[in-house]
């Protein structure tokens, strides 16, 4: 047998043999990353475990995203089209139509929330600010180059008008109906009796009221136009006095609704609580409400009037619309590879910063007709703000978790991009869809059927029976804490460029601002639940919705497009961005505060309010 003798490697042959090795073992963990970024999804130029860029790579980006291409804002501004320039008929074209949309049509609302004489005019005024506007536009597309293909801005810009002239025809329809109606009455013919009836619509039994008892008749509600101050004065000894002077008394001091005096089934209110001894009889009161709703005779009228406040109202906001894409056609962005972040920016952005303007708009005291002003509602068939809120969470929801793999190919594998928002949007199904359970009555009422199972209401005390003070108003976290949520989450989103993970945290934080607001808002309302039907005006509220906005308006200007730009130009500047998100916030506040005060002073003029004595 031949032995073999080993003989120990060299130096320079164990130097060899290791640097291979580093070198083999190094590869391998590249391509296995680089499968694994391609496996996910993330395009190949970002890696979330790395840290993010300083220096925009155009390289890299020129890789994944076509050359931005020139547009309207550079043959207008930057000379690219010499010859061609017409800044002056676009400019003019977005001043008409931002006094078309954001002042007339704001001011038309309110009038006819109120039934003023000027409405018409109002609505003239509107449709010839949108006919100058279009015009203007008009010519400037006949005299500019076609800059961008397939551009929507137009036709969804004639569906908007569209809309408006539709429910201006359904207003000129109710004027003709109420004609034939006054004519038909028989009544002796008056012009004033003419004019208030038919062209104004108004009632002019209401007026006949003294003027002591005006302010507590609702002026059909800018929502629903049937709410009705239902307080109802339960003395101690159970009698009322009839007497004119004693209920005159009561409602020009309406505002003592002490608990001991009045009582008030709110929106919150779970009505069952009550035992059968209770005064509020609540158990008839629910068959009441129950058989006034199922009457063809109310119902239908209902659902009309609240569709054409709803579509009416939607104008504002396809307005906003308008605006967005506008920028977007005007500017040449979202193209290609870059629509679907796009997009997403864009709406959910919008969606924020008109839940901010909106729960700005609850603040100042809109919709406290309804009790979404932090007030005792003023009838108790309304539904409550914030089953509004979860309705809106879980719509959105049940339909992204679907819309999250949109530019997908079939059989492609889930990224951790898609699974990090389908996430979010099934957080948002579900926990909209325990919010309307929270804000159910039946649901509460079965809740509560245990504790009625335990004892004997006919021997138990009165006091025990009653709703707690909580009642009064909704406590409802779920929307806040989605929000908040969400704002978390994103404040955490990994990015390519260092620029991206700050604009990202600043709107994520800001959303989580809002949430916290909100928090502490149901924790003061917890200590002191709304006693009054006038809005109580919550701080924190204030707060909560001007961070809900600019968190927004910030979300839409973190897209990737926007933000390359700005790197490019030298203007990927955090407090810069935060600037200008503050000041667009600001105006748009002091925007929703001249509404709301406008409407406010329309009806003071139209209906003298009641005299609300101090609490203090």
């Amino acid at each position: 047998m031949t032995r073999v003798q080993w003989r120990s490697p060299s130096p320079l042959t164990l130097v060899v043999a290791t640097a291979l090795l580093v070198a083999n073992v190094r590869a391998s963990e590249d391509l296995l990353a680089g499968e694994m970024l391609k496996r996910d999804g993330m395009h190949g130029h970002h890696n979330p475990h790395a840290a993010p860029l300083l220096q925009l790579n155009e390289t890299e980006v020129t890789m994944y995203h076509a050359p931005t291409p020139e547009s309207y804002y550079t043959i207008d501004w930057e000379g690219a089209g010499e010859g061609t320039r017409h800044p002056g008929l676009i400019l003019t074209h977005i001043i008409f139509m931002c006094l078309a949309f954001f002042v007339a049509l704001p001011i038309g609302i309110a009038m006819r929330s109120v039934k003023h004489a000027g409405h018409g005019f109002v609505v003239v005024a509107f449709y010839g600010l949108c006919a100058l506007g279009c015009a203007s536009s008009a010519l400037y597309r006949k005299l500019t180059p076609n800059m961008y293909e397939g551009s929507v801005h137009s036709s969804h810009g004639y569906m908007v008008m569209l809309l408006a002239l539709s429910l201006s025809v359904i207003d000129m329809l109710g004027v003709i109906r109420r004609i034939i109606s006054f004519w038909k009455s028989g009544d002796k013919f008056s012009l004033k009796a003419f004019w208030r009836s038919t062209i104004l619509g108004r009632d002019p039994d209401r007026h006949s009221l003294g003027p002591e008892y005006t302010g507590l008749v609702v002026e059909e509600p800018e929502e629903f136009e049937e709410s009705k101050i239902t307080l109802s004065p339960i003395r101690e000894s159970g009698d009322l006095d009839p007497a004119h002077g004693d209920t005159a008394q009561w409602a020009n001091q309406v505002h003592h609704h002490n608990r001991r005096h009045y009582r008030h089934q709110s929106t919150a209110s779970d009505g069952t609580l009550f035992g059968s001894s209770s005064p509020m009889r609540s158990h008839d009161k629910i068959h009441d409400v129950k058989g006034s709703l199922t009457s063809k005779t109310v119902l239908l009228p209902l659902i009309g009037r609240v569709a054409f406040a709803v579509l009416e109202r939607s104008l504002v906001f396809g307005g906003l619309a308008q605006v967005l894409t506008g920028i977007v056609i005007y500017t040449g962005g979202c193209r290609e590879n870059y629509i679907n972040g796009c997009l997403a920016h864009l709406i959910k952005g919008a969606i924020f910063w008109s839940y901010g303007l909106v729960t700005f708009a609850r603040f100042l005291g809109s919709f406290s007709e309804l009790g979404w002003a932090w007030n005792r509602a003023p009838n108790s068939k309304s539904v409550s703000a914030e089953f509004v809120e979860s309705l809106v969470i879980f719509i959105y929801g049940a339909t992204n978790m679907w819309m999250e793999r949109f530019g997908a190919h079939a059989g492609d594998p889930f990224t951790t991009k898609q699974i990090q928002h389908i996430g979010i949007a099934v957080m948002f199904c579900f926990a909209g869809l325990i919010g309307l359970g929270i804000e159910s009555k039946t649901i509460r009422n079965w809740l509560a059927a245990s504790t009625f199972a335990s004892v004997n209401s006919e021997h138990a005390p009165e006091d025990t029976m009653a709703e707690p003070p909580s009642y009064a108003a909704s406590f409802n976290p779920f929307p806040a804490l989605v929000i908040g949520v969400t704002g978390a989450a994103m404040a955490a989103h990994a990015q390519t460029y260092l620029f991206q993970v700050e604009i990202h945290e600043l709107w994520g934080n800001l959303l989580v601002a809002f949430s916290v607001l909100r928090c502490f808002t149901y924790f003061f309302l917890w200590l002191g639940p709304p006693r009054s039907i006038l809005p109580s005006r919550p701080p924190t509220e204030a707060l909560g919705s001007f961070f809900l906005a600019c968190g927004g308006l910030v979300f839409m200007f973190s897209t990737e497009e926007v933000t390359i730009a700005a790197m490019r130009r030298g203007r990927d500047d955090m407090m810069m961005f935060l600037n200008v998100a503050v000041a667009m916030t600001c105006f748009a506040f002091c925007w929703t505060l001249f509404v709301v005060g406008f409407k406010g002073w329309l009806k003071t003029r139209s209906h003298p309010a009641v005299a609300f004595p101090s609490s203090a």
